[in-house]
Parts: C-alpha cells; sequence; structure tokens
C-alpha cells in the first residue's frame, strides 16, 4: 500500500503539491507576505471591505454580545443578529425568506442534499463548484453534468432524463475559475418548460455585479426567475458565513431537513454583524462608487493584458484567468510572479482539468490602476521569458 509520503512526493513530482502562504495583517490591496509587502492579486475581497473600517466597527459591537453562539440553530443558537441578517437578505435579494450557513460549502452540501434526493434529477454544469457536486452526491439524486453553459445539452438532459421526482438545476452564477457568466435567462426559460426549481450559486456575484450589486441574476434581469439564490458573505460581502435565499416554503424545509444547517453551531455574533454592515455599504452612494472603482479596474487590467497577447479564457468579470497548460510551468510563472512583489496563485488539477491550468488574477475596487498597469506589464514581462506567450 502507497505511504501517505509517497503519495505526496508524488504530488510533488507532479507539480501537483499544495500548501498554505501565511499573509500578516489585513486583507488589503498589499499585503505582507514572508516578510515584503506585496501586491494581493488573488483575494476575492473584491470590494475591499474585509478591512473596511464599518465592518470592523460591527464586529466590535458583535463581539460585545459575546465570542460564539453556544448552540446549533434549532437548540439555543439563534440571537437577534442571525434573525436580523435573514430578514437583511431576504430584502437584499427580493425574498420572503432566507437563511444563513457557516459556509459557501456548507450551503451547498446541505441545501441540495435537502431538497433532492433518490428518484429525483441533478442537472449541473461540469464547471461547477466542488461543493455544488459534492452536493449532488450526498444527495443521491440521479446526476447529470452537462457541458459548460450548453443550453441545447441542458434542454436534451431535461427531455430524455426527467427523473420520477423533483427536478434541480443548479449552476453557479460567475464561474470562479474561469470568470464566465452563466446563461440565466434561457436556464430561466428552461426550468420553467419543464417543472424545475432552478438554484443559482453567485458567491462571486453577490454584491459585485448588478446595478444595485444584486448579482448575476440582477444584471441579467432575472431575479425573480431563480428559486433559490445561495450566496457567500466572505467574497464580495468582506465577512464570512453563506445563505440561501427562496420563498418561505423553501426555506422552513432546509431548516428541517438541510444537515449542515441543523447539526452545526451557528455564527457568532462578531461575523453575523459586519454582514449587516456590508448589505448596508453595497446599497450605499459608496458602495455603488466601489463597484464603478471595481468595473473600471477590471477593464484597465484586461486590456493591458489582452494587448500582451494573454488568453482571459472569456473572463466576463473580475476574475481573470491566464491560461498557461502545463502544471509546472503555471507554478513556476507563479513563483517568478511573487519574486516580482506580484502575490498571484496558479490552478491546478483537481481544482481544474489537466492542461487547462491557469493564473487566477482576482481585481479588487481598492487597487490603485497603477499598481494594476505595473502588474500586468510585469506578467507580461515573465510570461515572455518563460514562453506563455
Amino acid at each position: 500500500m502507497q505511504t501517505f509520503a509517497e503519495e505526496l512526493d508524488q504530488l510533488r513530482a507532479q507539480g501537483l503539491y499544495r500548501s498554505m502562504r501565511v499573509i500578516n495583517g489585513a486583507q488589503g490591496s498589499h499585503v505582507e507576505l514572508d516578510g515584503r509587502r506585496v501586491l494581493l492579486l488573488c483575494s476575492n475581497n473584491y470590494l475591499g471591505l474585509a478591512d473596511h473600517a464599518a465592518l470592523r466597527r460591527a464586529a466590535v459591537f458583535g463581539a460585545a454580545l459575546g465570542t460564539g453562539s453556544g448552540a446549533s440553530r434549532l437548540v439555543s443558537g439563534t440571537m437577534a443578529l442571525h434573525v436580523e441578517l435573514e430578514e437583511r437578505i431576504a430584502r437584499f435579494k427580493g425574498t420572503e425568506k432566507a437563511l444563513v450557513f457557516n459556509s459557501g460549502y456548507a450551503a451547498n452540501t446541505g441545501i441540495i442534499s435537502a431538497l433532492v434526493g433518490r428518484g429525483d434529477a441533478i442537472y449541473s454544469d461540469k464547471l461547477n463548484h466542488a461543493s455544488i457536486v459534492d452536493g449532488a452526491l450526498l444527495s443521491r439524486a440521479d446526476f447529470h453534468r452537462y457541458p459548460h453553459r450548453d443550453m441545447a445539452a441542458l434542454e436534451r438532459l431535461l427531455r430524455e432524463k426527467p427523473g420520477s421526482g423533483r427536478r434541480l438545476i443548479v449552476t453557479d452564477g460567475v464561474f470562479s475559475m474561469d470568470g464566465d457568466i452563466a446563461p440565466l435567462q434561457q436556464m430561466v426559460q428552461l426550468a420553467r418548460q419543464y417543472d424545475a426549481l432552478l438554484m443559482v450559486d453567485d458567491a462571486h456575484g453577490t454584491g459585485v455585479l448588478g446595478a444595485t450589486g444584486r448579482g448575476t441574476a440582477e444584471l441579467l434581469g432575472v431575479m425573480d426567475g431563480v428559486d433559490i439564490h445561495m450566496g457567500t458573505l466572505g467574497k464580495g460581502l468582506g465577512s464570512c458565513g453563506a445563505y440561501a435565499a427562496a420563498s418561505a416554503e423553501i426555506c422552513e424545509y432546509l431548516v428541517n431537513k438541510a444537515r449542515s444547517f441543523i447539526f452545526s453551531t451557528s455564527l457568532p455574533p462578531a461575523v453575523l454583524a459586519p454582514s449587516i454592515a456590508a448589505l448596508d455599504l453595497v446599497d450605499s452612494r459608496e458602495g455603488k462608487e466601489l463597484r464603478e472603482r471595481l468595473s473600471a479596474n477590471v477593464a484597465l487590467f484586461k486590456g493591458r493584458l489582452a494587448v500582451a497577447g494573454f488568453d482571459t479564457m472569456g473572463s466576463e468579470t473580475q476574475i481573470v484567468p491566464i491560461f498557461v497548460g502545463p502544471a509546472e510551468a503555471t507554478m513556476q510563472f507563479s513563483k517568478e510572479l511573487l519574486d516580482e512583489g506580484i502575490f498571484v496563485q496558479g490552478i491546478r488539477p483537481p481544482t481544474v482539468p489537466a492542461g487547462s491550468c491557469r493564473l487566477r488574477c482576482t481585481i479588487m475596487a481598492t487597487h490603485e490602476p497603477a499598481d494594476l498597469e505595473a502588474a500586468a506589464d510585469t506578467i507580461a514581462r515573465v510570461g515572455k521569458t518563460l514562453g506563455v506567450v
């Protein structure tokens, strides 16, 4: 039997070994890494809220109520702030109710495995997040995957493999490794035509996309066509946790059936209060200005990369992949950029298929345009040296 040490050595030889990098200090546009100040170009803190003064103040207020909730939500772990946050999320997403989960992974695995089971059918984009895949496997429903954003293939599956019970179409709103957007308008039509529920994981769109930051569904004008809006509080909103926003009936069902909700100690007050503050900030003039700055920064950075000849893989959002291909070359690219003061991670299997490794750059509203210009120029110079372009 192969030992763990041997398997780790094999990962190293294949360029697939992973380790954690420790940041000292707050999550800003620049961070201290290994004693050096570097440009942070791989964080999901898209609006720069993770170290925003308003969220810090809210965290202090929450901490004054205690450092923990003491129990799961159905025992004694539902505090007034849980209810306030859920009501705030429901207003934000325009739904009857909302339910807070401890993480995006817990939300997706809990929601999907609660809503469908044996005899039911799930239809999932092949590039959906791993937590969606795991939720589908846990559910034991018939699991059908269609080619990325291929609506003709999705319709064939709905028609030819209908299952004998509930049908659930589930998709990322923004695909986290490619930065492109799901065709939600067509998906809403198919869900109605084939009597299916539509669930959208909008982890990377929440707070960022749409005229008021409501996410991908707002951007595409289909807020009312989505049955379950799932999103996270720890990316664009700068806090921690996740949510499901849906009808009162679905939320009540999840309270009774979602195991990751039922059997987890609930989030503490110092996390809940900043999430409420983040939603208020997204709805403010400052929130609008942050989205506008983010959009301008994305256009600037992508424009520079396009001129240099990089393949950004059809990105439509603040997630900007740079296609490299082999794992070893991707990690060498990442290492040399860090030597130049740019912190951007290489993405390898199993996160992406073999041969499609890339640098995953993420843009923040708090990046200075001059820093992004300099970073793009450095990426171009290093990329040419390595033969990527």
